[in-house]
């Protein structure tokens, strides 16, 4: 059974292999969806372009989502090839590394604006531009991370961000629930990505959640993307503003060491 036969998606956030937004976008595939592709910048286009044809993906567009007129235009051209839309997967964030690195308070006013722009307002952007596309409803996931909501060390402004993304995604789906699109995040646990490379500590903090973790495991992309094709599929058409959390079960942990060191002591 391919729970999205027939259905449209536009993926936003594919760097490379190693993207979240990948492991979205080949579970899609082979529950058969149509998929478009958006890149950021013009250097991702010889890893995107690939990835693409791997999947038989004819729409593939750079948008710098920080422009309205750019993502205007790649709304009219989704217009033109789709049709119409049923998915929106908004896989992107991003921070100035040097942010990644020391105290949050060092913010810089510049940072925390881009930071917040990329991350949390290009939803919102991108949600209102898909909505006109969405005319007998649809869903929408974006991706999210336990730094939104307890401290992570060098996380810093991007923690925030997740923070008002999260805060955006119950906006999003009180407003557009009345019109059948559904809104939601997934919290994944930290995975070896582009942007997770920029978080100063990040292979520390990938060992520490390993070890800790309920599941005793990390993550992978492709448990990240079966997770989208739940909420994305008519299996999750109940479930609208929600977050939920794919990371071996660590976020519920209120003292993260292993049991075993308890006993040791």
């Amino acid at each position: 059974m391919k729970l999205l036969e027939g259905k449209k998606a536009l993926i936003f956030g594919i760097a490379n292999k190693h993207s979240i937004a990948w492991g979205i976008a080949q579970a899609f595939h082979e529950h058969g969806a149509e998929l478009g592709f958006s890149y950021g910048i013009p250097q991702l286009e010889k890893r995107v372009e690939p990835l693409a044809e791997e999947l038989d993906v004819r729409f593939v567009e750079m948008c710098d989502v920080t422009k309205d007129e750019d993502i205007a235009a790649v709304f009219q051209k989704a217009a033109d090839h789709f049709g119409q839309i049923d998915i929106l997967v908004h896989s992107l964030a991003f921070a100035p590394q040097e942010e990644l690195a020391g105290r949050f308070v060092e913010t810089s006013r510049s940072g925390f604006a881009l930071a917040l722009d990329i991350s949390a307002y290009s939803l919102v952007a991108l949600v209102r531009a898909a909505e006109p596309l969405m005319p007998n409803g649809g869903s929408v996931v974006t991706m999210t991370y336990y730094g939104s909501e307890k401290v992570v060390p060098h996380y810093n402004v991007m923690g925030v961000a997740k923070a008002a993304l999260e805060a955006s995604v119950r906006y999003l789906a009180a407003d557009l629930g009345p019109t059948g699109i559904r809104v939601n995040a997934i919290s994944a646990g930290p995975i070896k990505t582009l942007a997770a490379s920029g978080v100063a500590g990040f292979r520390k903090m990938l060992g520490y959640v390993g070890e800790r973790a309920p599941l005793r495991r990390n993550v992978n992309q492709e448990e990240v993307g079966r997770t989208a094709l739940w909420l994305c599929s008519d299996l999750g058409s109940g479930i609208t503003g929600e977050v939920v959390y794919v990371d071996a079960g660590y976020h519920i942990l209120g003292m993260p060491e292993p049991p075993e060191k308890w006993e040791q002591t």
